[in-house]
């Protein structure tokens, strides 16, 4: 019988045997699993097995992957770690396993470049059996002890094959993997045993005995499983270990683990292939060019003669694509027995609020700065229509379409040309309008979109958080100014002084009264304002916040059925507005908040006098119109690439050509009627994929993760929101104004916050402030040297810190080239960044990771 595997043994030997006999000739040495030993409840006067002292060994076995030499860089650090303080036992004669293992960890207390002060090593031994936990029994037991322990290895790596006639292990080596709380640092040890070795079943001719330390918490990336992966992927290939039993010496060792490193490194690729790259920006292959080195300029000119001038033939793909499923996108989750309409419903429902509270808010904002002309009714019946044209004709039905703030400052711009230069608005604004869809529509025509792919996942990433922290600044904005409006002593308003005077020289002080010390307390009406409105409007934006996203993440929590969390994280959003809204205009009535203006009076349709305009306005306004396509060509195609992410598991496909010169399309129509521009809006288009999404949760190295299962691709959803926008023009003023504008801020807050989950950027950027054994097992953990990480990380910050300071500087002119900077950012991704970080290292971060 093995060493290895000891039988049970009692005080005194049993007359008969054989039952025993038999359970330790079916017990093996279970390779390549994890065993956990518990022991059974025992109580004196127990069956025979009681007293014979059994125990309940948990066993798991789970496959993992062969670590990757050519992309995971942590293989090659392990290896040269190995290297530099090699422990090798080329001439191992013990037989058995226990004393091969001392031998080993002899070997390596020993070494005086792997010393180990508070280290015990004769504890390490017993750690590497299931004897550790079955004498945590012994010391815990009442009734008896365990006279013997079972002996059985507790962590191992082998290498498998699947065949026909079952799994087929790999017996001429073993990988033993323990972790050890007092360690300082990781230790391996190989030892080559002088001749094969007999340790049990898959354990039957053993030559290479490897052994893993490792502390008990380190990164994800440096666990004794990680660092066994390296080595057991080495050892799993047999020539390999043919060429190590001829070596002599622990040099010639060591030059054979390098070579075996070369080979493993030097995979062969797949040749390019040559076919034409197609008119689908989202297909992810890159750009072709002879030479990385290649300018950008190049880069773009490659394509320009094959792709840019085949005229509409991007349209005619995207509909060829989309048009056979077009009755699908109506019938998913309706007809058939995968129905969704309980999900259906809450979408619409989300979409509805998050869609109309922003149309207000910038509707209020567009009031302001163009003096009524364009309003928020305006904007409302702007927002039903242009949605309603695109959930019907979009080839990226999920695709929210809105005006947003960039499109609102740039009307404000607008307006100050007019007042300078004395121009007619209504006519000066529609023929930007036209201009700017003349130029989308030519994109679209001409095959722009695939310009796309020039924009990395890192340039879509700092777009999309700069837009996130532009919805953040807008709320903060709006409280700063209730602050600095409201927020000092009881003044009194315009006109209540006079009309004080006048009170009292007429004899009449309805309202005023006289206290005994003499001071005169005045009507609430005189009053301008009080610190509680700025203060109530501060709490109704922060628990707007609050609640909707405790909600949101109420989805997580182990209260309630899990299809009722699901509803309430579905409709966190419109609990959240309601709630704080009654709260605001009912609870504190008395206390009057800010609302937005509406003026019923106003003509609602009017048609642009373009007879207003000489021929100098026009071509003025084709360059602002230029500036303007530049604008939402940009926003349109980065929000259609982000909501058609390969990780949110899109399956009907891609329309961005299409989707461009329809956003043209709707323009022109916006234009002519007055109403705001549109165009793809983040990050509602990813919450409605979000909100459509069915997820499961998984665990990876003891990170839970989200992951989306399948999405249902519907246009009901965004139909119905549009049409329950169109609808709420009949609530204009009331209920609509009894939103405070607070609510507003919250909502802007909450998307903000809710926009930033998935972001990779801002993963990268968390890493800054984590310690290094929290690091989640991501691809780029992985791959990518952590020094470069925190690099590109850093590079990330300065472009973001770069669209901030232009973006949201208070110069209205300067956001007018705003798109100009976004462009900027290609050159900088494609051209500067690979003199920084090895292109590879920038391929592997950009890439999507599933």
């Amino acid at each position: 019988m093995d060493t290895s595997i000891r039988r049970w043994r009692e005080k005194e030997e049993p007359e008969d045997g054989s039952e025993e006999r038999e359970e330790g000739q079916d017990s093996p040495i279970p390779s390549g699993d994890d065993i956990h030993l518990y022991a059974n409840q025992i109580h004196p006067g127990g069956t025979d097995s009681d007293v014979h002292g059994c125990v309940l060994l948990n066993t798991s076995r789970r496959y993992v992957k062969l670590m990757n030499f050519e992309e995971e860089v942590r293989a090659h650090r392990d290896l040269d770690g190995f290297l530099e303080r090699a422990s090798i036992l080329l001439h191992e004669d013990e037989a058995s396993l226990d004393d091969v293992l001392k031998t080993m960890l002899r070997h390596v207390s020993q070494d005086p470049h792997t010393a180990e002060p508070a280290c015990n090593f004769e504890e390490i031994m017993s750690s590497l059996f299931t004897d550790a936990g079955s004498q945590e029994v012994n010391d815990r037991s009442q009734s008896f002890l365990f006279y013997d322990n079972v002996h059985l290895l507790s962590e191992t790596l082998q290498c498998v094959t699947a065949t026909a006639t079952g799994v087929q292990y790999q017996q001429s080596w073993l990988c033993i993997l323990c972790n050890v709380k007092s360690l300082q640092r990781r230790h391996v040890c190989i030892s080559r045993l002088e001749r094969p070795q007999n340790w049990g079943e898959n354990c039957a001719e053993v030559r290479y005995v490897i052994l893993i330390l490792s502390p008990l918490k380190m990164k994800s990336t440096k666990t004794a499983m990680e660092l066994g992966r390296t080595f057991a992927t080495m050892f799993s290939d047999i020539s390999f270990r043919q060429k190590l039993l001829e070596t002599k010496t622990q040099q010639e060792f060591k030059e054979a683990l390098v070579i075996q490193r070369y080979h493993l490194t030097s995979a062969k690729h797949k040749p390019v292939s040559t076919e034409e790259e197609g008119t689908d920006p989202h297909s992810h292959k890159p750009l072709k060019s002879a030479d990385r080195m290649f300018s950008l300029s190049l880069l773009c000119a490659d394509i320009c003669c094959r792709d840019f001038f085949r005229v509409g033939r991007g349209i005619y793909e995207d509909l060829c694509r989309r048009l056979p499923l077009y009755a699908s996108d109506f019938t998913d989750g309706i007809v058939g027995s995968n129905k969704a309409l309980g999900k259906y419903m809450t979408t619409a429902i989300f979409l509805y609020i998050a869609v109309l509270l922003p149309a207000i808010a910038f509707g209020s904002l567009n009031d302001e700065t163009t003096r009524g002309e364009i309003d928020v009714q305006k904007t409302i019946i702007g927002q039903s229509i242009g949605g309603i044209i695109y959930s019907l004709c979009a080839g990226s039905p999920l695709v929210v379409p809105l005006t947003t703030a960039p499109i609102a400052i740039f009307i404000g711009v607008i307006r100050g040309i007019c007042d300078d230069y004395d121009l007619d608005f209504a006519a000066f604004y529609a023929c930007i309008g036209l201009w700017n869809s003349l130029f989308l529509i030519l994109g679209g025509v001409f095959n722009l979109s695939l310009l796309v792919k020039l924009f990395k996942r890192s340039i879509e990433e700092v777009i999309a958080l700069f837009i996130s922290i532009a919805f953040v600044v807008d709320a903060v904005k709006g409280t700063v100014k209730i602050f600095l409006k409201y927020y000092h002593p009881p003044t009194l308003a315009n006109g209540s002084m006079a009309e004080l005077q006048r009170s009292m020289n007429g004899g009449v002080i309805e309202g005023v009264n006289i206290t005994g010390a003499g001071l005169v307390t005045l009507p609430e009406s005189f009053i301008l304002c009080t610190r509680a409105r700025p203060l109530l409007c501060l709490l109704l934006m922060l628990g707007t916040l609050w609640l909707g996203y405790t909600l949101y993440e109420f989805k997580r929590s182990p209260f309630l059925h899990y299809k009722i969390r699901e509803i309430l994280s579905d409709c966190a959003l419109p609990i959240s507005v309601l709630i704080f809204s009654f709260i605001g205009s009912y609870v504190f009535n008395d206390i009057g908040l800010p609302v937005f203006d509406f003026d019923d009076e106003r003509k609602l349709f009017r048609v642009a006098p373009f007879e207003k305009l000489s021929g100098a306005s026009v071509l003025s306004a084709m360059g602002l119109g230029f500036l303007l396509a530049l604008l939402i060509f940009i926003d349109q195609n980065i929000v259609v690439s982000l909501t058609n992410a390969p990780e949110n598991r899109l399956i009907k496909g891609t329309a961005y050509h299409w989707d461009l010169t329809l956003s043209g399309i709707v323009n022109i129509l916006m234009s002519v009627l007055g109403l705001p521009w549109m165009h793809a809006a983040f990050p509602h288009s990813t919450l409605h994929v979000r909100q459509l999404a069915f997820v499961e949760e998984r665990v990876e190295g003891g990170h839970l993760y989200e992951t989306i299962v399948s999405v249902k691709e519907t246009r009901v959803t965004s139909l119905a929101a549009n049409i329950l926008i169109g609808v709420s023009v009949f609530l204009l003023p009331v209920p609509l104004q009894w939103i405070p504008k607070p609510v507003l801020y919250g909502l802007f807050l909450y998307i903000a916050l809710t926009s930033i989950d998935g972001n990779q950027m801002c993963d990268r950027m968390a890493l800054l402030l984590k310690e290094q054994t929290s690091y989640p097992p991501t691809h780029y953990i992985r791959k990518v040297p952590q020094r470069k990480i925190h690099y590109f990380t850093f590079l990330q910050m300065v472009q973001l810190l770069f669209l901030c300071a232009f973006g949201m500087y208070p110069l209205p002119y300067m956001k007018m080239i705003f798109p100009l900077l976004m462009i900027i950012l290609i050159p900088i991704r494609n051209c500067l960044l690979p003199r920084i970080i090895e292109a590879r290292y920038l391929d592997i971060m950009d890439a999507q990771h599933m």
